[in-house]
């Protein structure tokens, strides 16, 4: 491998030097407080494998990734061969297949190394995406982008290494607990059986809850039409079959999705090891390559329990999605109200809706999701008339978004101009027969595939807001990565709106206060000085079940 120092022009300041050991490499050089490489999934496993930690990087793939996007040329090759092939005028080869997650590996430690471009040939890449970064509508957001999304890839690596503990004897106890015995040869277990049994009686047939196509014709038979198996539209039934059918429904969805096999297949060594992807969707937002941990039921999360004398912080970020259209905007009522320590919906309400918080919430929901029909008409115009900026801010993004314009995050993530796929709601890896089945919670929303303009315009709305808070994240685990590197302390969980910190029980203090400083400094990073606050519902608990 080759190493070269680089200044602040992005040239090589000294010559360039070959080592044979990366690992070696790096430790000698304890002083770099940088690293350019091509691609951080490929190189920082190895360091961490060993016992080397890197204080920053710059990941030439991703920041490839970002820029091909903000030029609106989302979807072209990212690899460093195909930007230095774009950069020279040549052929521009396809990115290699994404590897698929085996359960339980470690991987890419045992995977051959592919050495990339030389280095002359890196460093010609590094400074035309320094040059494109200057030609951004934004450039030093835009640089601040990378940066972050560089360090989201080295907490993604981290918490692969470290792994989110796990208790398999309690899960174990939980499962025996919901399901009852398992049956040889890998049938459904005591419960669920006994629960198809039930709903079989209810229609005096045999019949397979587990096949909607069954059921509905089941229904049917029974003189009652259904479009679907969907929990909200069977729950209003009026038959014998509904209760056992929806108990099995949600058991027969932990047998499979965190199960036995899942168990035996995901946890080992007291820890769950899925793989994070930092960045894994168009809005930033992070996803998992297997073992569904972006959705884990709160029953099965009775299983997350910390080492013997450790603690876990639990961390969830308050109506964050509601404060950052509050920054982006700069509306100056919703920004006054965003600033205030009482809750950020009950305060709307009193500006606006009388009192009533449930109108509030489902008025700024709306105005981010686009649910404009019915009453959220109504209280769409009663936001419109209390915080007018941060109504037209969305808006105009959803015009854009339907006029097939680039819509941009604060920061510069840039939603692509032609109909795409959001995969927020996680991997495709795990079975998921009724997606409307699957936890909804604050700021989801479920993923599309659309041509449709309207659709467009409703995804552009929610990805300024949305996108812009995944930026925001990504400042918050570099600052909480940076405060935790003088502790015992490990990162092991993230999702959009919460993280989970393993710590010591005497560092838990000290952790929650990081947290605290992590979210003020990643607000004033990202979105300059506002009175916009970032508070965090924090727990310190043995069991993650505990923290909600």
């Amino acid at each position: 491998m080759e190493l070269a120092a680089l200044g602040p022009d992005g040239l090589p300041v000294g010559p360039v030097v070959r080592e044979a050991d990366l690992v070696a490499a790096v430790r000698r050089r304890p002083g770099v407080r940088r690293w350019i490489w091509r691609s951080t999934a490929e190189v920082y496993p190895r360091l961490l494998a060993a016992g080397v930690r890197v204080e920053r990087c710059y990941d030439v793939e991703d920041a490839e990734t970002l820029l091909l996007g903000h030029e609106g040329r989302h979807g072209e090759p990212r690899s460093a061969a195909a930007a230095l092939a774009r950069l020279r005028g040549g052929p521009v080869p396809p990115d290699p297949p994404q590897r698929s997650a085996a359960p339980g590996a470690q991987s890419p430690l045992f995977e051959p190394e592919d050495a990339g471009p030389p280095l002359a040939d890196l460093l010609a890449v590094y400074a035309e995406q320094q040059r494109r970064h200057d030609r951004a509508e934004h450039p030093e957001r835009m640089r601040l982008l990378t940066a972050a999304e560089s360090a989201g890839m080295l907490v993604a690596a981290e918490m692969n290494r470290a792994g989110l503990p796990w208790s398999a004897e309690v899960h174990r106890a939980v499962l025996h607990d919901l399901l009852g015995e398992r049956y040889a040869g890998g049938g459904e277990p005591r419960r669920l059986a006994e629960l198809a049994d039930e709903v079989s009686a209810a229609f005096g047939r045999r019949v397979r809850p587990d096949l909607p196509a069954d059921v509905i014709k089941a229904f049917a038979q029974a003189g009652i039409r259904i479009r679907s198996t969907r929990r909200w539209e069977i729950e209003s039934i009026d038959h014998p079959a509904v209760k056992p059918l929806v108990e099995y429904k949600k058991l027969y969805r932990i047998w499979v999705a965190h199960g036995w096999s899942w168990l035996q297949d995901w946890v080992r060594d007291g820890r769950f090891r899925p793989e994070f992807l930092a960045g894994g969707t168009v809005t930033g937002r992070w996803v998992t390559n297997g073992g569904g941990a972006l959705q884990i039921p709160k029953v099965i999360r009775r299983a997350v329990v910390a080492d013997p004398g450790w603690r876990l912080v639990v961390a969830d970020a308050d109506q964050m999605e509601p404060r950052v259209l509050a920054a982006i905007s700069r509306d100056p009522g919703l920004m006054e109200v965003a600033g205030r320590e009482t809750d950020l919906y009950q305060s709307v309400s009193d500006r606006a809706f009388s009192g009533d918080r449930a109108q509030a919430k489902l008025a700024v929901l709306g105005a981010v999701y686009g649910q404009t029909s019915g009453d959220g008409l109504k209280n769409l115009a009663a936001l419109r008339r209390r915080f007018p900026k941060a109504v037209a801010y969305v808006d105009e993004a959803a015009r854009a978004g339907e006029e097939g314009r680039l819509v941009r995050t604060w920061l510069g993530r840039t939603c692509p101009p032609a109909a795409g796929t959001d995969t927020s709601g996680e991997e495709a890896g795990i079975p998921q027969d009724d997606p409307a089945e699957q936890p909804a919670e604050e700021g989801w929303t479920p993923g599309y595939a659309s041509t449709n303009a309207r659709a467009r315009g409703r995804f552009a709305r929610n990805f300024v807001v949305q996108g812009s808070a995944a930026d925001w994240a990504l400042l918050l685990l570099a600052a909480l990565r940076r405060t935790c590197a003088d502790m015992a302390a490990e990162l092991v969980f993230f999702q959009h709106d919460e993280v989970i910190v393993h710590c010591p029980q005497e560092e838990a203090e000290a952790v929650v206060a990081a947290i605290r400083e992590a979210a003020d400094l990643a607000g004033r990073l990202t979105f300059g000085e506002t009175p916009v606050r970032f508070p965090f519902t924090t727990a310190v608990v043995e069991c993650y079940a505990d923290a909600k």
